[in-house]
């Protein structure tokens, strides 16, 4: 765990409390940000930049959807952190899962890649008698998309839960994903 989570901790508990109330997966939170950023707040990838990594269109969205977001600060660590929680939130209430686990791995893999993408991936799974509802093994194997993006988009879900999430259990609870390889 980078030296930096710790700086950014309480804010992250705090926001995820706010969003989602007591039972937060704020260990999956702190791992996605682990992720996007190595929680560097002043971070820059190609498209993105800030602790969460928005581009600039979806800071943009986002702050229109939500008056307290509505500054649009993606380097400001505190605006960054309160953005990921709700906009994870929004895609959480927008996807289906089996269970917690293949439903926050849709939610992570519609943060990375768009939520119209993965709509469009399970109904290809669906058509092809694979389980809409389940991301490991199903919708995951039903990508659209260029070859790199697939790649990328399909590894992001399955590291923040099982590869990142651990390191965060001492903040709060995650979502179990036991039994995902």
């Amino acid at each position: 765990m980078p030296l930096e989570a710790h700086r950014y901790q309480r804010d992250l508990i705090r926001e995820a409390r706010f969003t989602w109330g007591m039972a937060a997966p704020i260990a999956a939170f702190a791992a996605q940000v682990h992720q996007e950023s190595g929680w560097r707040p002043g971070a820059r990838s190609r498209y993105a930049a800030g602790l969460a990594q928005f581009t600039p269109d979806t800071a943009q969205w986002i702050a229109g959807l939500d008056p307290e977001l509505a500054a649009n600060q993606p380097l400001d660590p505190r605006w960054a952190l309160r953005a990921l929680v709700r906009y994870d939130r929004r895609l959480w209430e927008r996807v289906t899962g089996a269970d917690g686990c293949e439903r926050m791995a849709k939610t992570l893999a519609a943060y990375n890649g768009g939520p119209g993408h993965i709509t469009r991936e399970e109904r290809a799974a669906h058509a092809a008698g694979a389980d809409p509802a389940r991301w490991f093994g199903h919708v995951e194997r039903h990508c659209l998309r260029a070859r790199w993006a697939c790649a990328e988009n399909r590894a992001y879900p399955r590291r923040i839960l099982t590869g990142l999430q651990p390191l965060y259990l001492s903040w709060g609870p995650g979502v179990d994903c036991n039994g995902i390889a």
